[in-house]
């Protein structure tokens, strides 16, 4: 399909939504669920849509397409509907002593008009999967899709204001320029999924207008992998995620640390595992664009290491093989940057300390992975090294676990949302405290006597 994306004015797109939210139909429960229908009615009833756009940005099959993008986000929407009642409940608190007799609670409202910039590797479901917990919130949303799925983005611009309310909800298309204004409007929330390196100018950007944000960006997330796993299953597990989107998921296995024992039976499971999941193709994978693919072909030069799999990539036909490098070098840009490509390092280690350092001494990942038989190698891990999220002899499923909150940690993000944590992510928990008029105790004003200071003493 050709997409041709439409153009609107920011500032006027935020007014009009403002002077939505101002009238306070968005608050009403009843209005949530519906928008959340809406979104349901509009993945199911546009899937061949959502598929044929997910193809033309990305070659997504469209088994996959329903997989990673359509099904996930029906399934967060549906979750969202069947708790929100229970969400939007107040919840009462305790009172000290010194503030008794009383009653506390505290109540969620709507944050107000918030932004939600999408990424492209899964522009489907990483844009909508927000936008649920915004409307579940009572919010009115303005949606910045990703320039670089343009398809995707137009088609959301077409479907969005025919399945939810038009007046509360609005997409922009554009690029960076678009961003900034939007950023500029100083909405009462923004929430980014992408690079820790654009995560960083969208923090500079809200910072002006002290919009706070949501930050879901990714890293290097590690997979270890002890002498006692499963070696087979490990193998399989590790080459279906990588091949995932060509591995240009922020959760993606972007390397693996292998006690030396296993490591040459691992590397051979995971090259025969892509194989076999690949229905013995040998033809490279589809890069979103060319910038990507050079940038994917330039962690393959000088990388120190020895290529046990694949290692081509066409620039110019945007694909890339399935690669496995054993033992690159762990200061090479392959070992540095985030890969988001299929191109995986398998490094060795002595022994799970030595794992655990590694993974300590760079920045703290979006995910940790671990391939172990031993509950003990399992606690330690979890213990033992921050991440956003910890998964044992599996990879990436925490996302699709709304009870979870899905989130980073330092240069990985800030912020969690899915499930119930998304609806609190885009509410403001107030605080109302009730007093009655009597007793009004004399002494707790001034001016203080000795006796009196000396009860408050007790009771503050």
């Amino acid at each position: 399909m050709t997409a041709t994306l439409p153009t609107s004015t920011s500032a006027s797109e935020v007014a009009r939504l403002r002077s939505t939210f101002a009238t306070g139909r968005t608050r009403d429960v009843a209005w949530r669920l519906a928008q959340l229908e809406g979104v349901e009615r509009m993945v199911a009833e546009r899937e061949d849509d959502f598929a044929i756009a997910l193809a033309a940005d990305l070659g997504r099959p469209r088994v996959d397409a329903w997989l990673a993008d359509l099904a996930p986000t029906t399934a967060e929407s549906a979750f969202a509907r069947k708790h929100l009642k229970r969400w939007m409940r107040s919840k009462r608190a305790g009172l000290p002593l010194s503030v008794q007799p009383g009653s506390a609670r505290y109540v969620y409202e709507p944050l107000g008009t918030v932004l939600i910039i999408g990424p492209w590797n899964y522009p489907v479901y990483l844009t909508l999967t927000p936008l649920v917990a915004a409307l579940a919130a009572g919010n009115c949303a303005v949606v910045k899709p990703s320039e670089h799925a343009p398809a995707v983005a137009a088609l959301l611009a077409d479907l969005l204001p025919r399945y939810v309310d038009r007046d509360a909800v609005a997409v922009v298309t554009g690029g960076p320029e678009e961003t900034q204004d939007l950023l500029a409007q100083g909405l009462d929330h923004a929430f980014f999924t992408g690079s820790p390196e654009v995560g960083a100018l969208i923090m500079a950007a809200a910072a002006p207008t002290l919009t706070p944000v949501t930050l879901e960006l990714g890293g290097k997330s590690p997979v270890i992998v002890t002498g006692d796993a499963d070696i087979a299953v490990a193998a399989k597990r590790i080459a279906w995620t990588k091949l995932m989107n060509s591995g240009q998921t922020c959760i993606a296995p972007d390397y693996v640390l292998v006690e030396e024992s296993v490591r040459d039976t691992l590397v051979a499971g995971i090259a025969e595992a892509t194989r076999e999941l690949r229905g013995g193709a040998e033809d490279g994978l589809r890069i979103v664009n060319a910038r990507q693919a050079a940038r994917i072909a330039g962690l393959l030069d000088d990388h120190g290491g020895r290529i046990a799999y694949g290692g081509a990539v066409d620039v110019e036909a945007l694909t890339g093989q399935p690669t496995i490098v054993v033992d690159p070098r762990p200061d090479s840009p392959l070992m540095t940057e985030e890969i988001f490509g299929p191109i995986l390092p398998v490094l060795t280690v002595e022994d799970l300390d030595t794992a655990i350092r590694f993974v300590n001494d760079r920045p703290k990942p979006l995910a940790v992975y671990l391939f172990s038989r031993s509950k003990g190698v399992a606690k330690r891990v979890t213990a033992e090294i921050s991440s956003g999220g910890t998964v044992i002899n599996h990879l990436m499923f925490h996302v699709l676990v709304p009870q979870l909150p899905f989130g980073g940690v330092g240069r990985s993000g800030m912020g969690a949302y899915h499930g119930r944590w998304g609806f609190e992510t885009f509410s403001h928990r107030k605080s109302v405290l009730t007093k009655p008029t009597r007793p009004d105790l004399s002494l707790i004003y001034p001016p203080y006597t000795a006796k009196a200071e000396k009860l408050l003493r007790r009771f503050f």
